[in-house]
């Protein structure tokens, strides 16, 4: 599994000016703020990672670093050991929301969140969305295919059905925070709430953990999915696999898969959109008598007729010879551009046969160079 992308977790551009980058998240951080969401560990996962994306687009420096290498500018393993943009360490994710949002823990809570309104922290967490990146040929994209792929992830305890709780074991509400799943002190004039350490956010303690998951509710397994790709799809393409995220916690649903797929460069042809590009070579013979040529595309081989005189850069145009529309709108269109080969061996007697032809030429049979050279003659002088 590899990172998320940091300009997709804040939900921004790559080219988001810095009060975007802060829009954005101030936005989320509200959303998934710890204290907001008491007991969820699937959204503090997504504070923190919204931190640590707003850590690194916010300093110039290593947003410069992030552009240029992506995550590897920060992994310690990469480029040499050391990293790029400065410090590859992040700070503390409160500590940024702090500095974003200003005042203490204490204001902050109180004046955006209100104190009222917390979510019930037993209730079921729906479990968090994945991202698994797939290279796949270029003509599986063109016409589609299936693929199995495996990905480990967090689900739902089996044994103990995502309670964390042993069979037939209890829950008695949490002594320390008295079943509210966070810990209220007094700082002056402010009071500050924090998530309690010994029950976690949840409120309750398990008097005896489920021996499988260890009173998690998940555990750790490898799954194989099968996909249906579409024809049509390129690179950047997402596909959405439903449920197939991070199992939920106390029994909420699972999360989501995101596909993001990646299309292996073709030896003959290029893309653009739903239309192809073939550049095929021709010989010089070939472009001057005409000829009937066959030409590759994806479905098999297409005949085209070069006509005399064929110049080099010539685009022929086979329609719907191209990529399916992944939305369903048809086919593009196969571009053949003839690019004419100049011999670079010749025999004796070639050469003396072309030396004859030039004899013979008197300047008609290339009418653009005789032209260039009639509007150039005065540079010659």
């Amino acid at each position: 599994m590899t990172k998320r992308d940091y300009y997709e977790i804040l939900g921004v551009p790559r080219s988001a000016s810095a009060d975007d980058l802060k829009k954005a998240y101030r936005k989320l951080a509200v959303k998934y703020h710890p204290d907001k969401n008491p007991g969820d560990k699937a959204a503090e996962e997504q504070f923190k990672e919204l931190s640590h994306a707003y850590e690194i687009l916010s300093d110039p420096q290593k947003r410069s670093a992030y552009d240029q290498y992506g995550h590897a500018a920060f992994d310690p393993r990469a480029r040499g050991g050391g990293g790029r943009g400065g410090n590859a360490g992040f700070h503390d994710p409160f500590d940024i929301f702090r500095d974003v949002f200003g005042g203490n823990t204490g204001d902050i809570f109180e004046g955006i969140f209100g104190g009222g309104g917390r979510q019930d922290p037993t209730a079921p967490q729906r479990g968090s969305d994945l991202r698994y990146d797939l290279e796949i040929e270029f003509e599986e994209a063109a016409h589609g295919c299936e693929k199995e792929i495996s990905v480990t992830k967090a689900e739902s305890c089996e044994t103990c059905h995502g309670s964390g709780a042993a069979p037939g074991a209890k829950r008695r509400a949490c002594t320390n925070c008295g079943g509210r799943g966070q810990v209220i002190s007094s700082r002056g004039i402010f009071s500050v709430a924090q998530t309690c350490g010994q029950c976690h956010g949840a409120g309750q303690i398990i008097e005896k953990p489920c021996p499988t998951c260890h009173g998690h509710g998940r555990c750790e397994k490898k799954s194989q999915i099968k996909l249906r790709i579409p024809a049509g799809v390129d690179t950047g393409s997402r596909l959405r696999s439903a449920g197939n995220g991070e199992g939920g916690v106390r029994g909420g649903p699972s999360g989501d898969l995101y596909v993001v797929l990646h299309v292996r460069a073709h030896d003959i042809f290029q893309r653009d959109g739903d239309d192809l590009l073939c550049e095929v070579p021709i010989s010089f013979t070939q472009a001057a008598l005409g000829a009937e040529m066959q030409v590759p595309t994806l479905t098999g081989q297409a005949t085209i007729k070069v006509p005399a005189g064929t110049q080099p850069g010539t685009v022929f145009r086979l329609k719907g010879k191209g990529v399916k529309n992944v939305q369903g709108y048809g086919n593009g269109d196969l571009h053949v551009r003839l690019t004419v080969e100049v011999p670079t061996r010749l025999s004796h007697e070639q050469k003396a046969k072309l030396e004859e032809f030039a004899k013979l030429c008197d300047g008609t049979e290339n009418p653009a160079s005789q032209s260039f050279f009639e509007k150039a003659r005065r540079f010659f002088k």
